[in-house]
């Protein structure tokens, strides 16, 4: 049974930076694609960076964090990371991770194998 579990996330200025963690633990198989996602409150989950596999470790971002916030795993630690910088106060919302053990990068998060419970991040002005 697969387990993701989410860290990082915290209260910060706007301009600020912060680093997300993702730690995959109980996973017998190679994740092909992870993704992160974010939730506002009374807003629809939306994907906000996904990597997959290959050797090059193509990298897709929303348009809203392109820029400012970079996706990358270490398969050795078993870790996916985002970095934020430049936050803004439209940032706020839980972060989730996910990974998707075959070749489709999904877009909705419930089409994912593993999924985390969030990490809470909170941009202030």
């Amino acid at each position: 049974h697969v387990q993701l579990v989410e860290s990082g996330g915290g209260s910060v200025q706007a301009g600020g930076s912060l680093k997300l963690s993702c730690v995959v633990s109980g996973s017998t198989y190679s994740s092909y694609c992870m993704a992160w996602f974010r939730q506002a409150p009374e807003k629809e989950r939306e994907r906000v960076a996904v990597i997959d596999n290959d050797d090059d470790r193509t990298t897709t971002y929303a348009d809203s964090v392109k820029g400012r916030f970079t996706i990358s795993r270490d398969n050795a630690k078993n870790t996916l990371y985002l970095q934020m910088n430049s936050l803004k106060p439209e940032d706020s919302g839980m972060y989730y991770c996910a990974l998707a053990y075959s070749r489709a990068c999904w877009v909705r998060f419930n089409s994912y194998d593993g999924r985390g419970q969030g990490t809470q991040v909170t941009v202030s002005t």
